[in-house]
């Protein structure tokens, strides 16, 4: 056997060694880049830490500017639920607090749990548009034939780059299959 043939079994397992250390660390950290991904193009309704922003908000609101904010609202097939915003629209100053209230109203005959996930389009405008109360943070139960008001107050940042006038939130609202169902055992 010469020196090379001796040498080819441990640069190969080194290798698939060095390879697996590899996969390891890309699955470790594949959850934290996932999260600042999301963070950065607005999927999944995640943008930058509003309390954090709402410190730092300064208070300078642009009155020279106006954006269209659109609310669209979409409900699962599998949630009995009528769901959707007082407004189709509104039209804000960058820098200025706003509130606006979605609708949700149970059709069914029992208490259903369900669970809002917002998004904000187009996705570069996700890092400007900060929620700083919104019902999507947690799961709503509405008894049977309840309605509620659910308010969403958010601030567009003046940073909003120019060119973007037109910013859509949106939210699908889904049955919380589990939630609902612990709550019908308990009955």
């Amino acid at each position: 056997m010469t020196e090379s043939t001796r040498k080819k079994p441990w640069h190969t397992v080194t290798g698939l060694v060095c390879m697996a250390v590899a996969m390891f660390g890309f699955g470790y950290l594949l959850v934290p880049l996932y999260e600042k991904f999301c963070e950065i193009t607005g999927i999944g309704g995640r943008t930058p830490d509003t309390a954090a922003y709402e410190a730092e908000l300064t208070g300078e609101v642009d009155y020279s500017r106006t954006v269209r904010v659109m609310f669209d609202a979409t409900v699962n097939s599998a949630l009995p639920w009528r769901f959707e915003p007082t407004e189709r629209y509104m039209d804000v100053h960058p820098g200025k607090l706003y509130e606006t209230i979605y609708i949700a109203y149970n059709r069914a005959s029992q208490p259903v749990v369900a669970q809002a996930v917002p998004s904000v389009a187009p996705g570069r405008a996700a890092l400007f548009f900060n929620k700083t109360e919104c019902f999507c943070f947690t799961e709503q139960l509405l008894g049977p034939g309840e309605s509620r008001d659910m308010p969403v107050r958010f601030v567009v940042d003046p940073n909003l780059p120019a060119r973007t006038d037109l910013v859509t939130l949106s939210y699908i609202i889904y049955k919380n299959d589990q939630a609902t169902a612990v709550l019908a055992a308990v009955d």
